[in-house]
């Protein structure tokens, strides 16, 4: 690629980076990251890139989710776990009603770095440098903590490291296997509201598995054990090149700290250094739009990352907000789909959406999600594009974080359990509730 080098970002319009007070100390970190083992290989990027050409094509769906933003306290067995299961869940759902394949896309394993609207915070007439996620600095509002410190990204890559090995060791032990869906559930399936209805389609495709081994005389269940990848915001620019490498036997760079890097509406404006890293590596991109970016703006982008036109390589993640939608979105898909290049469609519900309480907690409406959500089925049928994926910040744990859903959770609620450090996210039974209801509309599609 001409002019291209996993360098020549430094070169473009730099933003969102953090400013460390000493840069020698950044460049030994980042040798040291250029040194260890990838946390992904090309062959798993390869095949992702293959099954999100499948999506767009209306073959497969994809489901993406997450913490918006993730902790190192938070990389623990069970919290991994948790997030897991809740994604396996909601993919057992759309599976069996979209009778579609679901390539299930976690934001975990690297998502340790944060954009932020200002580079510093002031509280009480203190100034200090703004929180930019774990991989930077700290949450607590001190002059130490705030300080950005090389070595969290040593920290950032062990942990990653951790929570692959875990999930890879989880799937590969039958974690995932078909046949016994049962384990997935979370403590709160027996009283959930939602509970029959997940049951019954568990059962339906328990059922399902046994009758047809029994007319083929094979195992099945092994076809959706490893099926399982990582994706982060490819923000901070030092680590990403310090992962970006050559492989054996196969043309080009692959960033390998993970499968499915996605550059965020911050930072993909045209000229943006986030942009010129994305556009020469191999793996496939994601990319936020929505509000503020003109319809040429997203044709552009596309001309730059996909030029030549490549199946699975560039996911469009439109966020919009569910009373911006229907207005933003159609003159998009038409620039988009006047390039003639072909790319997947994903709905991000959640950015769009977020509001402020009375007393200054952020938080998201369950209403709100899932109207942006189905007006995008909507408004791609209508269009003759196909929307296929979601991508939504969420936990497998009991937070209170996004008001509404089936138990009616409203703000005098929010503080039993908040825990995000950054962007209010889908608890585990608002989750399950949402991809229920998904699922129907898509069936609806």
């Amino acid at each position: 690629m001409d002019n291209w080098s996993p360098t020549s970002w430094q070169s473009a319009d730099v933003r969102q980076q953090p400013t460390y007070g000493d840069p020698e100390a950044v460049k030994s970190v980042a040798a040291r990251l250029a040194v260890l083992p990838p946390l992904v290989t090309s062959w798993e990027v390869e095949a992702l890139k293959g099954q999100l050409a499948s999506a767009a094509r209306g073959e497969r769906f994809v489901l993406q989710g997450g913490d918006c933003a993730e902790s190192f306290a938070e990389c623990t067995s069970d919290s991994i776990t948790a997030k897991l299961k809740i994604l396996l869940q909601m993919s057992l759902v759309l599976t069996h009603s979209l009778k579609k394949r679901v390539t299930r896309v976690g934001r975990f394993a690297g998502q340790y770095a944060k954009p932020r609207s200002a580079d510093t915070e002031t509280r009480n007439g203190e100034t200090l440098p703004s929180y930019r996620g774990d991989l930077v600095n700290s949450l607590a509002f001190t002059a130490e903590a705030r300080a950005p410190d090389p070595l969290n990204l040593l920290r950032g890559y062990q942990r990653s490291a951790l929570t692959l090995n875990f999930i890879r060791g989880l799937i590969d032990g039958g974690f995932a296997d078909l046949h016994h869906p049962e384990y997935w559930n979370l403590d709160f399936v027996d009283h959930s509201q939602n509970a029959a209805e997940y049951q019954r389609r568990v059962e339906s495709i328990a059922d399902s598995l046994k009758f047809m081994e029994t007319l083929a005389g094979v195992d099945v269940g092994h076809i959706d054990r490893v099926d399982f990848y990582s994706s982060h915001e490819a923000l901070h620019l030092v680590y990403e090149q310090a992962q970006t490498r050559t492989v054996p036997r196969r043309e080009g760079w692959y960033n390998l700290s993970t499968h499915l890097p996605w550059i965020g509406l911050r930072t993909a404006f045209r000229g943006s250094a986030h942009i010129e890293y994305a556009r020469g590596i191999r793996n496939p991109l994601g990319v936020k739009v929505g509000t503020g970016m003109s319809p040429a703006d997203v044709a552009h982008l596309v001309e730059v990352l996909n030029p030549d036109g490549e199946e699975g390589r560039l996911a469009l993640i439109h966020r919009c907000g569910a009373e911006r939608i229907a207005a933003e979105l159609p003159p998009i898909l038409r620039a988009v789909c006047a390039t003639g290049k072909p790319v997947l469609w994903i709905c991000d519900p959640m950015h769009g959406n977020t509001k402020g309480t009375r007393e200054g907690m952020k938080t998201r409406a369950f209403s709100d999600i899932l109207s942006e959500l189905e007006q995008a089925f909507d408004l791609h049928r209508a269009n003759g594009t196909i929307l296929g994926g979601v991508h939504f910040e969420l936990t497998g744990e009991d937070v209170t974080e996004c008001v509404g859903g089936a138990r009616g959770l409203d703000e005098r609620g929010l503080r039993r359990a908040y825990r995000s450090q950054v962007d209010p996210r889908l608890n585990y039974e608002q989750a399950l509730e949402m991809a229920l209801l998904v699922a129907r509309k898509g069936t609806a599609a």
